[in-house]
């Protein structure tokens, strides 16, 4: 029967020995009266034997379903024999000691944990206790210990903590007894109750008596006793017990006894052992100051400098940086508030608001002190992508809606009917009948009025201002008119030839053209050396008066090949007057315009006339850009930008805005980042602290000081921020080629540190200069994973290059020792900021240089580009822009109509215009994420062009799209936030008029065109995101956010049309930078005040999506491993539009009749230009894998979904309802 009762796993022998020996155990613990404990004995001696010996022995007890263990543990508990109990410890320590991992689990799942410990308390009893006994019973709890989930607990309850501990106290001589105690201790001290109660007991001076200098004796010892220690120094209280015994400067002079004889560094383990102890002592606040004055900071430094040449050693490196990050004095950002330079007068200011909150802190807000013992260092030593993901995944399951009555889509107006009324005038198509159409005659579109300047100075566009001694002949500071007002009638060629925009020089002067620093007449005559100089310096601000830029321009045509000048650039000096030719480049030189205007109409058609050398005056040459930038126009641009207002009232116009840009023919790689780039780094910022004799700490910029920028003689580089979008608070130079940058937060805000955009100028070429962004919030970024800074080369556009093109080495972003008060952060304890750093050689000597976080995208720009748009419309193009309001900063918000004209001759055609279905599209509500216009741009071209798919499109859809949902942001140089301080994506709940009336006027489109049935069938607001790669979409789903709760699926009654998934799986087939794995459909608490949850949840489309570009690059597709570019950017924006019309034919695919041409040519488009290599942008299962890298939710731009469109269906199409398919059949039916 015992027999029997053991032998219950298959595959497990009857006859085997093991078994017959447990069975013959089992039978005698059944009677402990009658117990043989000398037959005991013999068989456990057998079975020790046998597991000892054969290793099948130990799977066969510890065999699923084979009760061996019980049988082992019942021995124990039953059995007083000293052998007999020895015999079972060295059983169990055998069994556990092979594999660990599963025996272990089975014996604490049997109640070993509990036995061992109970038999711990009753032989701790005897005197003396058995060596050998306690020594087996440590060696158990040591392994089983760390797997039990409960060990600290029934330790504490048995009183075996200070068993264990006496234990120690006695026996220090005993290394044979203490190793396995301490190793219990370590276990013990997991727990932050036993640490403190072992603390009181006086573990941490036992330790310390253990631990000493270097010896080649129990190292293993050594190392267990450190291991120990470390774990009892996580408690505070014994953190700061080890710092009132002075343990702080003894554990250094330890450790650097250890550093000094470990030469062939086998002892690495107890070095870091050391370091462990003194890391977690300086997690208190005396630890840190008690580690400064003993001077730890340039002892850890020494060694880790010696330790760096030796690869083995670089776990000691880090764990040396560690300690000297977290003992950094913690210092205030070097400004003299947080808050932004610059604020603006709110009509309304909530009491509760951001603004009311911000200006209501305590002058000494700003104060950084050292606040606490709970140092935001502490569990965030390690910075890396998986930590952050594993808390942004805990944050993310909290964040998930669970309620189902919120996720059900309720469409609500909140408005009466006479209040939506009025925005009846921004729909004009619906009642047009276009009898006597003709875009050429008739004014379709409402062109924005145009107001007047607000500026009373001058608009220039800014370079640096210093010149070389050599080059410098004139006064400073005297200027003189260029040209005539008879003169500068001239203007532009609306045809002007495409490939000059390389050519143009970096001082623009906009309106009346004046010279600050006057060019000498001898220009010509310069050395070449100093003519490169002068191409920059010649003309340090060129302001603006009145008049139109263009009359003052010349145009300069040269041949444009593969971005560079063709060998047939040097023409120009023949057929441009006024320009000289200086190693490919050409200079402006001066025009004589004191002369009458004949002279001057010669001087533009003499084709011999390079220079007029009898004034100081003259125009600046412009190249001709159009071809390769047709919505580019730097005379509209400058005409824009005098209507642009910001609140610091900018009068400077960025280079790289004004001349354009021209997406690079080049790849440029997802940057792989060299090992030690980051510890490098650190230790130049730790030798600060206790190397200064190279510490310049001079400012050579600052926004708060009113002579900024401040004005340097020396070899300092030069800085500007002043222009619109532009952001750089103050430029510290640190080294003599390093800078610390600042950047400014968002307008009434103090936070908010991620967009910028500055110029630097005066450098020297070949000269690695490193630059520091210091206040960012973040904690991490792309940066660490191969994303580049932007820079735009004026010396480089005019060689023929005008491109913003990645740069940048030694990327880094990491956590730095500035942090806020927690006042200023919210509550938060210790918060720090983070460093970007990156290092550029520039390779032109004082080139005037820009670098920014994205492609630059500004307001003027957007208005320019709408206005040269519009002049592309064809008679076939319904093109309409109205204002759809002032942003509170009085800059107009376009709203824009698109479609195709209908054929007026037959009802039919205007019946189907009116029951198009609308395309709702958004963008740049967030300032910071540029790449959403790039994207919008790339849509807008392809909506407005003559591409046969494009008609298509126009005439299946009517677009009205909002291209920048916040101006104000945009032109001020925010990250995120509108002039309210609020981020404008968490307001579209219940948007104030009076803060949010770009928001409120866009909801309200939204909600007229629910009153009159004509729901959108798509939502699509664009972003940019900074945490991933690629581009992907968020959206709304009932059952994937149910999916990802532990609401019980079933419970829920609903149903949901899978056709959301729709038009994120075709672009998954036909856009390349598109991934499908990175979508996401969940709605999450947190962002049910997002466009994208509002509009699915409120307005009922199904089809609500926010669509995120990455500010990297891709890691799949076609572009696997490439950052993103414009170019890029722009297709996608285009491949939106051929997706929309895709779903258009997988939606009504028995209404919609497309010309015979569009198969041919969208089936072109899928297989020839997008040839996607990633096999999950192929997937058809509505399972999709989770995203990789798991969504910052703090900084996530927003996101858009779905909702229930069924009802309004019929509104769309005119088919019947039988002959209307589902999303979840077409997608099947055309995408398999």
């Amino acid at each position: 029967m015992n027999k029997t009762k053991m032998v219950s796993e298959k595959g497990v022998s009857s006859n085997s020995r093991i078994l017959i020996l447990l069975a013959q155990l089992e039978k005698a613990n059944a009677d402990p009266v009658m117990f043989d404990t000398e037959n005991a004995k013999h068989i456990t001696s057998k079975i020790l034997h046998l597991i000892q010996t054969q290793e099948k022995t130990k799977k066969e007890m510890t065999a699923k379903g084979s009760s061996g263990i019980e049988i082992i543990l019942s021995t124990l508990e039953s059995s007083r024999d000293p052998q007999t109990i020895l015999n079972v410890l060295y059983i169990l320590n055998e069994l556990i000691s092979a594999t660990g991992g599963r025996r272990v689990g089975v014996l604490i799942s049997k109640g070993g944990t509990q036995i061992i410990l109970q038999l711990l308390l009753s032989a701790s009893k005897e005197s003396p206790p058995s060596e050998e006994l306690m020594v087996q019973l440590h060696s158990i709890l040591a392994k089983t210990g760390p797997k039990d989930k409960k060990f600290a607990i029934k330790a504490r309850i048995s009183g075996a903590l200070n068993i264990t501990l006496n234990l120690v106290k006695q026996n220090l001589q005993n290394s044979k007894l203490i190793l396995p105690c301490l190793q219990v201790l370590r276990v013990y001290s997991g727990n932050s109750v036993n640490a403190v109660s072992l603390g009181k007991n006086g573990a941490v001076e036992l330790m310390f008596k253990i631990i000493g200098p270097f010896s080649k004796r129990n190292t293993s010892l050594m190392k267990v006793t450190l291991d120990t220690f470390a774990a009892l120094l996580k408690s505070k209280s014994n953190a700061r017990r080890a710092v009132d015994r002075g343990y702080i400067p003894m554990l250094l002079a330890i450790y650097q006894d250890w550093h000094r004889h470990d030469i062939r560094h086998r002892h690495m383990l107890i070095r870091k052992g050391i370091l462990g102890c003194i890391k977690n002592i300086t997690n208190v606040k005396l630890g840190r100051k008690a580690f400064l004055d003993a001077d730890g900071m340039r002892l850890l430094y020494s060694t880790s400098q010696e330790c760096l040449p030796v690869r083995t050693l670089d776990p000691i490196v880090n764990a040396s940086s560690l300690i000297m990050r977290k003992c950094f004095p913690k210092n205030r950002l070097p400004v003299p508030t947080i808050k932004s330079v610059f604020s603006y007068h709110l009509p309304v200011i909530l009491a509760n608001g951001p603004v009311a909150q911000l200006y209501s802190l305590p002058p000494e807000v700003d104060d950084v002190v050292d606040e606490s013992d709970d140092n935001d260092d502490i569990e965030a030593e390690n910075e890396t992508e998986t930590e952050d993901d594993e808390k942004d995944h805990s944050l993310k399951n909290e964040d998930i809606e669970t309620d189902i009555n919120k996720l059900r889509p309720k469409q609500d107006l909140c408005r009466p009917p006479e209040e939506l009324k009025y925005y009846e005038r921004f729909f004009v198509e619906l009642t047009e009948d276009f009898q006597g159409y003709n875009s050429g005659t008739e004014e379709v579109a409402s062109i924005i009025p145009v107001s007047e300047p607000k500026f009373s100075g001058a608009i220039v566009v800014p370079t640096a201002d210093q010149e070389p001694a050599a080059c410098r002949n004139t006064v400073k500071g005297e200027k003189k008119t260029l040209r005539t007002d008879e003169e500068s009638k001239q203007t532009l060629n609306s045809s002007f030839s495409t490939a000059d925009l390389e050519n143009q020089t970096a001082s623009l002067d906009m309106n009346n053209f004046q010279v600050c620093s006057e060019i000498p007449n001898s220009t010509k005559h310069l050395s070449s050396q100093c003519l490169n100089h002068e191409l920059v310096r010649d003309m340090d601000k060129l302001s603006l008066g009145g008049e139109s830029a263009s009359k003052n321009l010349r145009y300069c045509p040269s041949k444009y090949v593969n971005g560079q000048n063709s060998k047939m650039s040097h023409e120009c000096s023949d057929c441009c007057n006024g320009c000289q030719i200086i190693s490919g480049s050409i200079v402006p030189s001066v025009v004589d315009t004191t002369t009458e205007t004949t002279h001057a109409d010669e001087a533009e058609n003499d084709d011999d006339s390079s220079s007029h050398s009898s004034s100081d005056q003259g125009f600046l040459e412009v190249p001709d850009t159009a071809a390769l930038l047709p919505l580019h126009d730097p005379d509209l641009y400058i005409e824009t930008v005098k209507n642009t207002k910001s609140v610091p009232e900018y009068t400077e116009v960025a280079y790289p805005d004004y001349c354009g840009h021209i997406a690079p023919s080049f790849k440029e790689p997802i940057l792989e980042r060299l090992y030690g780039v980051q510890r490098a780094k650190i230790f130049q910022d730790i030798e600060r602290l206790i190397q200064s004799n190279d510490i310049v700490d001079k400012v050579v910029y600052d926004l708060d000081l009113p002579s900024c920028p401040v004005i340097d003689e020396g070899e300092s580089l030069k800085f500007n921020s002043q222009f619109e979008s532009g952001n750089l608070r103050k430029a510290i130079q640190v080294r003599k080629f390093e800078y610390d940058l600042i950047l400014n937060p968002d307008i009434n805000s103090n936070h908010y540190h991620q967009w910028f955009y500055f110029e630097v100028s005066r450098m020297r070429s070949g000269i690695s200069y490193r630059f520091n962004i210091i206040n960012c919030e973040k904690s991490n970024s792309q940066f660490n994973y191969g994303m580049q800074v932007l820079m735009y080369s004026v010396q480089e556009a005019q060689n023929g290059r005008p491109h913003w093109v990645r740069t940048g080495t030694d990327i880094c972003y990491y956590k730095n020792h500035f942090s806020r008060s927690s006042i200023a952060a919210g509550g938060q304890k210790g918060k720090s900021y983070y460093t970007m750093s990156f290092t550029v050689t520039f390779d032109h000597k004082d080139d005037v240089c820009y670098f920014a976080y994205h492609y630059p995208y500004t307001y003027s720009t957007l208005k320019m580009h709408l206005q040269k748009l519009e002049s592309l419309r064809t008679p076939e193009i319904y093109y309409r822009q109205d204002v759809l309001c002032d942003t509170l900063g009085g800059n107009s918000c376009p709203v824009l109509t698109i479609t195709a004209v209908p054929d007026p001759k037959h009802y039919e055609n205007i019946f189907q215009f009116r029951n198009r279905p609308y395309i709702f599209l958004s963008s740049r509500v967030h300032p910071g994420e540029t790449n959403s216009s790039w994207v919008m741009k790339g849509t807008l071209e392809f909506l407005m062009s003559n591409n046969s798919v494009a008609q298509s499109l126009r005439e299946a859809y009517i677009f009205k799209i909002v291209p920048m949902l916040n101006p104000d942001g945009v032109i001020n140089g925010n990250h995120r936030c509108s002039l309210s301080g609020e981020d404008l994506n968490r307001q579209w709940q219940n948007p104030n008029p009076d803060l949010h009336p770009i928001i409120y006027h866009t909801k309200s489109l939204l909600q007229y065109l629910v009153a009159i049935r004509r729901t959108p069938l798509v939502f699509c607001d664009y972003h940019g995101h900074s945490r991933k790669k690629n581009v992907f979409m968020y959206g709304c789903s009932i059952k994937e956010t149910v999916w990802q709760t532990n609401v019980n699926a079933t419970s829920c009654d609903f149903q949901e049309d899978l056709g959301y998934r729709a038009l994120p799986k075709i672009l998954s087939q036909i856009a390349p930078a598109f991934c499908m794995s990175s979508c996401s459909f969940v709605v999450e608490k947190s962002k049910e005040s997002t466009a994208r949850v509002v509009v699915w949840r409120e307005i009922g489309v199904q089809k609500s999506y926010t669509m995120e570009s990455t500010l990297c690059g891709c890691d799949q597709g076609k572009y696997k491993g490439l950052q993103i570019g414009t170019k890029e950017l722009e297709e996608m924006g285009a491949k939106f539009c051929v997706g929309l019309l895709r779903l258009k034919k997988l939606t009504t695919p028995l209404d919609y009749r497309p010309n015979s041409h569009f198969l041919d040519i969208d089936t072109e488009l899928i297989e020839s230009s997008c040839k996607i290599t990633s096999p999950t942008t192929y997937v058809l299962e509505e399972d999709e894998p989770r995203f990789m890298e798991d969504v910052d939710y703090s900084a996530e731009s927003n996101d858009e979904a779905d909702a229930d469109l069924n009802e309004n269906l019929g509104d769309y199409d005119t088919c019947t309802q039988e002959d209307v398919l589902s999303d979840l059949e077409t997608i099947e039916r055309h995408l398999h």
